[in-house]
């Protein structure tokens, strides 16, 4: 991210405090507990607060719009207590929480997140880091002029496999880079649907208002929540935002990628409520220190690369699915899984007596890189914020092209679409009432 965006951003305060005071954070010894609070607390958000409790952060605050789930949480972690809205936990807890997870649907984590980090505190949140394009922007800003300790949970960024991977791209193992091609099978959830879903009546565990929160507001129903809000607009990301932050990472890191110029895609089944069944997404990076100007191609819900691109290696497009994604460089191709150090490359041999220096620190897990971060015994998480928003910013940038149906030419630093001016209300969304920030 450019400085300049930074000092326009400081100094026409786009976003305000809102009128939370901020509380710097306390200095922590080795062995200091962290007081955490935890904001979502079913499905992922149990594994989160788990994952930042076993790295050794004390569970003193838990919120989920769930009763049943929030009950169940609370009963876990003794002397916590639960909150159904976010605002009231921050209200009566803000001055003894350390640290928080975010582990809401998409469209919850930027008003959570910034909130927290307003406050001073040091803040988790998980994949995409935000809704929109602009809330990325917008987060990792206040976030460096908060001064606080960032992580995103994009989880294999912190493992083995990608962070060798990386130095060993650098390192030139197959040369400068020309293309990149990444897969998933996701959607594993409904897309495609043209049509809001009926009204059905709220669970009476559920506080519905909230839940929706900074969305247009909708009458319930169970094929929003849980976990199917993921296909639709309003709430999630699709696919490409679902896995995008994990399997899109390793090439952005190793090749360093900046902002793409440009970015198109094809898909089946787009809506204005939901996002497509299937789709091709390619971004167009100019030329930089480890690649040359290049496709980086994004496919989902059964589109596959070309067998053109797995020329000359074991791999087809039938028997990929062991694998996320493919660099194709000057001296070769790179096969790569994020849980995986068992790559293959063509040539065969390149890995071969090919051992340069481990130059990127080695962390037992994001939670503990993030928590010993917190407590000054290890180094910044290197998926903070300062390196998540613009990756969170570039992913999100492929829906933009699937949403519009047509090519973007982007302008990265002044987050324009030059050629579109009608995707400004979808680089930074409308809020509802109650909810603008």
């Amino acid at each position: 991210m450019k400085n300049y965006s930074r000092r326009k951003f400081i100094k026409s305060a786009s976003i305000g405090v809102l009128g939370f005071q901020v509380v710097p954070s306390r200095v922590f010894g080795a062995n200091d507990r962290v007081a955490l609070a935890g904001i979502g607390a079913g499905g992922k958000g149990s594994s989160d607060i788990a994952g930042a409790h076993a790295a050794g952060a004390d569970v003193v605050g838990l919120c989920d719009v769930d009763k049943g789930r929030l009950n169940q949480a609370v009963k876990k972690y003794p002397g916590s207590k639960g909150f159904t809205d976010y605002r009231k936990l921050f209200d009566e807890l803000g001055k003894s929480i350390d640290a928080v997870t975010v582990s809401t649907p998409d469209h919850m984590h930027f008003h959570a997140a910034l909130r927290a980090v307003q406050m001073g505190k040091h803040t988790y949140v998980q994949k995409p880091l935000t809704h929109s394009i602009w809330e990325a922007r917008q987060l990792a800003l206040e976030a460096e002029k908060n001064k606080v300790i960032t992580q995103m949970g994009n989880q294999a960024h912190a493992g083995e496999p990608i962070r060798r991977a990386v130095e060993l791209i650098r390192s030139g193992v197959i040369g400068k880079v020309k293309e990149v091609h990444a897969w998933t099978n996701r959607p594993i959830w409904p897309q495609g649907l043209k049509d809001k879903l009926p009204a059905q009546e709220v669970p009476k565990n559920m506080n519905w208002d909230q839940w929706i929160g900074p969305a247009p507001m909708r009458p319930y129903n169970p094929g929003y929540a849980p976990f199917k809000w993921r296909g639709w607009w309003d709430f999630g990301t699709g696919a490409l935002g679902d896995m995008g932050c994990h399997i899109m990472d390793m090439p952005f890191w190793a090749l360093d990628l900046k902002y793409p110029s440009a970015v198109e895609a094809k898909q089946n089944g787009n809506s204005l409520e939901c996002g497509p069944n299937k789709s091709i997404v390619t971004y167009t990076f100019p030329e930089g220190k480890y690649s040359h100007k290049m496709p980086y191609v994004w496919y989902d819900g059964g589109y596959m690369p070309e067998q053109s691109v797995f020329e000359g290696t074991i791999v087809n497009s039938q028997n990929a699915k062991k694998f996320d994604l493919i660099l194709i460089g000057e001296k070769g191709k790179f096969l790569f899984n994020r849980n995986s150090t068992k790559w293959k490359t063509t040539p065969e041999g390149l890995l071969d007596d090919f051992n340069p220096d481990k130059t990127i620190p080695r962390v037992k897990n994001e939670d503990q890189e993030w928590i010993d971060a917190i407590r000054g015994v290890g180094s910044e998480p290197l998926s903070g914020f300062a390196y998540s928003g613009p990756f969170t910013e570039t992913v999100l940038l492929g829906n933009l092209a699937v949403r519009l149906g047509k090519r973007i030419d982007w302008d990265g630093i002044n987050l324009k679409a030059t050629n579109a001016p009608e995707a400004a209300e979808l680089i930074k969304r409308p809020y509802r009432k109650g909810w603008v920030v």
